[in-house]
């Protein structure tokens, strides 16, 4: 009942929420730039009102122009390319240029829409055809397109790399490393024309036994029974998704706010201050960060209890167990393709060494395809966005793909 439970105090807030924004446009038209008065700090606090509620719909990619190097400006366009009933191909590139590198961004199914990448996209899409998979809501999705567990995650992504053709890019930001590894595997073994000509793995649980932060001791506390009776809920009646069993969205984003409550605190606090302080833009910035925040996605339950077991709980991918659908994955057969890993020094969601892990798990890799890049002063999400990722990080990325491109 947890699902429907949520789901009725959502219908409830929703009006409130939307009273309080169109309040607070009203409000700002009146007061705005002028000396903070009760009526402004009012507008302040609609806005709070308003963005403190979760959302269930995409929000916009909206990728920037980028300038070349004589500082001329071009647009991105944006397209659908591919689709299965469970994700949206989506291709992003320059207006300019028709022969850039081929990057198959796969982007985490862990409660929030692709759209957390923008900035990593941004920055991409100055020398890459970035294509990125554009998971759907798992809740809209009729029952009748069939289940989604962990092998249907690592197809996915198998189609599309066959889709973008060979001497194509693969990077996994996160939860899809385990899956960009295990489907590099495959292709290898299959001597697949398509299988990835460079391989990018950014703060992924490749072994989650090196260096366990809380994420991961919290998965091992529990058996697979308590995450499945706890965590689990069932789609309601007015989703397309009804009888699917999910884990919830808000579960996770609640999970993820109780881990830095104090921070979001004094975020919404900084936010109220700029709003009556006239720093609009900087309000902004606080705003659009959680209205992006706050846009939920339900994962699959059989893909959530699945990853739960098979990469936090027994390690078989590390362990060389980890099978798709029964067939016996080898890393070893990974011989062509160029491989980087990356880590942040301060994440506290994948420790270090985790992703490191896939250096050694790829033995017959030559050394000179191998490359590791550990960030100084960055959390998780700073591996893959913000100025580090932007000035030191992303050359490392482009460097390795260029050198792959022979």
């Amino acid at each position: 009942m947890i699902y429907h439970n949520y789901q009725m105090a959502a219908n409830l807030a929703d009006p409130v929420r939307q009273f309080a924004a169109q309040a607070r446009e009203i409000s700002m038209k009146w007061f705005d730039g002028k000396p903070a008065t009760p009526l402004q700090r009012m507008t302040a606090y609609y806005e709070q009102i308003a963005l403190m509620g979760f959302t269930h719909a995409r929000p916009n990619y909206n990728i920037l122009p980028v300038q070349d190097l004589q500082g001329q400006t071009h647009a991105i366009q944006e397209e659908r390319v591919y689709g299965t009933p469970f994700c949206d191909l989506m291709r992003f590139k320059r207006e300019d240029q028709h022969d850039l590198p081929k990057l198959l961004l796969v982007a985490p199914m862990s409660g929030h829409f692709a759209t957390l990448l923008r900035g990593t996209v941004q920055t991409l899409v100055q020398d890459h055809e970035v294509y990125l998979t554009d998971w759907r809501n798992i809740r809209d999705i009729p029952m009748s397109e069939g289940e989604f567990g962990l092998d249907e995650y690592i197809e996915h992504i198998i189609w599309f790399m066959q889709h973008l053709g060979p001497n194509a890019h693969l990077m996994g930001v996160c939860q899809p490393t385990v899956a960009c590894l295990a489907a590099t595997a495959l292709m290898a073994q299959d001597r697949h024309e398509c299988q990835p000509a460079s391989l990018t793995l950014m703060a992924g649980p490749i072994d989650t036994r090196i260096n366990p932060t809380k994420v991961n001791d919290l998965a091992k506390e529990k058996p697979i029974e308590w995450f499945e009776k706890n965590l689990i809920g069932m789609v309601p009646l007015q989703f397309k998704g009804v009888g699917r069993r999910v884990y919830p969205g808000f579960i996770q984003l609640m999970a993820f706010l109780n881990m830095n409550l104090s921070r979001h605190r004094q975020s919404f606090a900084t936010l109220y201050e700029h709003r009556l302080n006239g720093d609009h833009e900087k309000a902004d910035v606080i705003r659009d960060f959680y209205q992006e925040y706050f846009a939920i996605m339900d994962l699959s339950g059989p893909f959530y209890l699945e990853t739960v077991k098979h990469v936090f709980q027994d390690h078989l991918l590390p362990k060389g167990e980890l099978t798709y659908r029964g067939r016996a994955l080898e890393l070893g057969a990974i011989r062509k393709t160029f491989l980087l890993t990356v880590e942040g020094e301060r994440d506290d969601i994948c420790g270090q060494g985790q992703t490191l892990a896939a250096q050694d798990l790829c033995a017959m890799l030559p050394a000179y395809r191998k490359t590791h890049h550990l960030q100084a002063g960055v959390g998780h999400y700073g591996v893959f966005s913000g100025k580090r990722w932007d000035a030191q990080i992303y050359p490392v990325l482009r460097n390795m793909i260029q050198s792959a491109q022979g």
